[in-house]
Parts: structure tokens; C-alpha cells; sequence
């Protein structure tokens, strides 16, 4: 009798009891616990559900819930099937397990006709939240972590936005109208927010406070034709990018022989220039060099002149003093010897005289030049002034 004043209790397990009067109570921790006279009701504190089929793998023994391939229809009418593990918790607070142990009554019924079917349609909900094409583009991490939020808090209220692309054909000549090519269809989903919080609509995971501990999706399954259509999409892109890739290398190689003669004409144009810069240095050079040799040839012209008008009033001055000297009443012979001594003075200075080896001067018809006759007309006006 005293052994059933007290009962053993086991872990992972939550108790309700039921007292005589109609008092319940709940029992969270293992142990051996008072009863009384009160009815104990059982209850597996974490649930298993999971989708069993051909394509996953699992020991049906050890679930709670068994559940099939879940319809999915995306947002851009993709259908697929989910496949997903998940596990739950009973409440933690001896007010919400009580609820929930008088309102469910039993295990199966909580989970074959609350936790099942509160999870196939957040996970159809979901599936409404997004395109199929972008779930196999990268957001199967946002998609699962959408379904996982929305089995947790509630349902997100949500507004389907259309947005038509239109996609023109190319245009192959300048006076070509572009026609359409396609309309493609893409739609976005905004969350209906309030006062900036998203909007959940409550479900009855979260009304009885059911802790979801796990979350995993095993697969999503698309429908075939949109895998032949992936696959076609995939090959039409392949082939777009090898065509791209050969106009890229053709481009190049344009650009590339383009460069090289471009190349080409640069060091052409160089080297004829460099040939005109040396042929118009050497013009410039010999201009210069016959410009310095008119100049040293004037120079040497007046050198001369100067010398031939000093020998000349050197002359002039020794006949006058000769002259002088007859006059003063010279004998002949003396007269005649100073005549002699003067011409050969002259002719001395004379073949002192140093002549330029180029001369730029015209000479007159008889052959003789400028600075010859120059002398001979001294000599002659020195003979006809000792012949007086």
C-alpha cells in the first residue's frame, strides 16, 4: 500500500497526475515522486517526425511521427516534394504541459492531428515564399531558415509582388527593329510588418507553447520536367559561355594583331623620323660650316686690305720723304740710289704678303685681281712720280 503512494519517473518523460478531487499536477524531473491516490498519465517529453520514403533513411521505431513526401508548390508553380526531420518539445512550465496534456489527451493525438499537420502546411507556406529557380540558386539556407521561424512564432503574413522582365532579341543590323524575345515572370515576396516587427499569424505549435528543437530539411525534390528544364538551361548556358568565351578570344586576337600593327607603324614612323632628323642636321651642319667659312673668309679679306693699305701708306710715305729730299736738292746719284733703295724696300714688303688660300672674289677679264691691281696702280703712281 505504501509503494503506491509513490512512483518512479523515468527521464525524458513528463507525468500528469490526477488527484481524486480533481486536482492535476505535473511531475518534470526523474525520480521516485509522491502520487497519493492520484491517475498518472505519460507523456514523451521530446518528439521525432520525420518523412520516411525510399529517398531518406530511418529507424521508424524510434519516431513519434512518421510522415510522407510533403507537396510543395513554389512561387513560380514549381512543384516538389520536402523532406524533413524535426524534433519537438514538450512545454517547460507545468501550466502550458497541463493544458496541453487535458486538451490533446493523448501522444498520438498531439502528434498525428496537431505537430504533423501544423508542419506540412508551414513548409507548403514556405515553399510559397520563394522560386524554385532561386532555391537551387543559393537560398536553400534562407528557405530553411524561413520554414524554421515560421514553425516556431507563427506564420508570416506576406504580399505576392509580380515583376515582368521583358528580353529583347539582339540586334543583328543598325536598321533592324528589335522585336521581343521573351516576358519572363518573377514575383517577390514582401513580410507585412507592424510597428517594423514582421506579422506572424499564430498556429498551434506556438499557441501551446511547443519548444521546436531541431529543424532539418533532408531534401526538396523538384518535379522532372523543371530538372530537364534546369538541364536544358544548364547546356544553353554552357554553350553561351563557350560561344561568349570564342568571341572574347576572337575579340582579343583583334585587338592583339590591331596592337601589333600599330606596333609596327609606330616603329616605321620612328625610324623615318629618326632618318629625317640626321638628314636635316646634316643640311643645318653643312649650312653652318659654309656660314663660319664666309665669315673666316671676310675676315681674312679685311686682314688683307688692311695690310695691303698699310704697306701702301708706308710706300707713300717713303717717296715723299724721298721726294722731299730731292727737292732739297739731292744730287741725281743720291736721288737715283734713295729710288732704288725704295723699290727694293717695296718689293721686300710685298713678298712679305700673305694671301688668303680662298678667296671669294671675282677676278677682271685680263685675269688679274682686285688686290694685283690694286699694287700695280701703287707701283705705276710711285714710278710716274720718281720719273717727275
Amino acid at each position: 500500500m505504501t509503494k503506491s503512494l509513490f512512483f518512479f519517473a523515468d527521464r525524458g518523460f513528463n507525468y500528469l497526475l490526477v488527484s481524486p478531487t480533481g486536482k492535476m499536477s505535473a511531475v518534470m524531473e526523474q525520480g521516485i515522486k509522491w502520487r497519493g491516490f492520484a491517475k498518472i498519465d505519460k507523456w514523451q517529453k521530446y518528439i521525432d517526425v520525420k518523412v520516411v520514403s525510399k529517398a531518406t533513411e530511418s529507424d521508424i521505431d524510434e519516431l513519434e511521427g512518421v510522415m510522407s513526401p510533403i507537396p510543395i508548390r513554389f512561387i513560380d508553380q514549381v512543384t516538389a516534394l520536402g523532406h524533413v526531420s524535426l524534433r519537438f518539445q514538450l512545454p517547460t512550465d507545468n501550466e502550458s504541459f497541463i493544458g496541453l496534456a487535458v486538451k490533446y489527451r493523448t501522444m498520438s493525438n498531439l502528434v498525428n492531428n496537431t505537430i504533423i499537420p501544423t508542419v506540412r502546411e508551414q513548409l507548403t507556406n514556405t515553399g510559397y515564399m520563394f522560386a524554385a529557380q532561386n532555391y537551387i540558386s543559393g537560398e536553400a539556407q534562407s528557405f530553411r531558415q524561413t520554414f524554421e521561424e515560421q514553425l516556431k512564432g507563427g506564420t508570416y503574413a506576406v504580399n505576392k509582388i509580380e515583376v515582368k522582365d521583358t528580353i529583347f532579341n539582339q540586334i543583328e543590323e543598325i536598321k533592324t527593329a528589335r522585336t521581343i524575345k521573351e516576358i519572363q515572370t518573377s514575383y517577390i515576396v514582401e513580410k507585412i510588418l507592424k510597428n517594423g516587427i514582421p506579422k506572424r499569424i499564430p498556429h498551434e505549435l506556438s499557441e501551446n507553447n511547443i519548444i521546436v528543437s531541431q529543424v532539418i530539411v533532408d531534401k526538396i525534390d523538384l518535379e522532372a520536367t523543371f530538372k530537364q528544364r534546369l538541364e536544358a538551361q544548364r547546356d544553353e548556358s554552357a554553350k553561351r559561355q563557350l560561344e561568349q568565351q570564342m568571341i572574347e578570344t576572337a575579340k582579343a586576337e583583334q585587338q592583339r594583331i590591331v596592337a601589333q600593327g600599330e606596333r609596327d607603324k609606330a616603329e616605321e614612323r620612328v625610324n623615318q623620323e629618326k632618318e629625317q632628323v640626321k638628314a636635316l642636321i646634316a643640311i643645318e651642319t653643312k649650312l653652318k660650316q659654309e656660314e663660319t667659312n664666309k665669315k673666316l673668309a671676310a675676315i681674312a679679306l679685311e686682314t688683307e686690305r688692311l695690310n695691303a693699305m698699310k704697306q701702301k701708306v708706308t710706300a707713300d710715305a717713303e717717296a715723299y720723304e724721298i721726294s722731299k729730299k730731292v727737292t732739297a736738292g739731292i744730287t741725281p746719284e743720291v736721288k737715283l740710289q734713295m729710288e732704288l733703295d725704295r723699290d727694293v724696300r717695296v718689293a721686300a714688303e710685298i713678298a712679305k704678303i700673305t694671301f688668303p688660300e680662298t678667296m671669294i672674289m671675282g677676278g677682271n677679264s685680263k685675269g688679274g685681281t682686285p688686290l694685283e691691281s690694286l699694287i700695280g696702280a701703287a707701283m705705276a703712281k710711285q714710278l710716274q712720280t720718281t720719273k717727275k
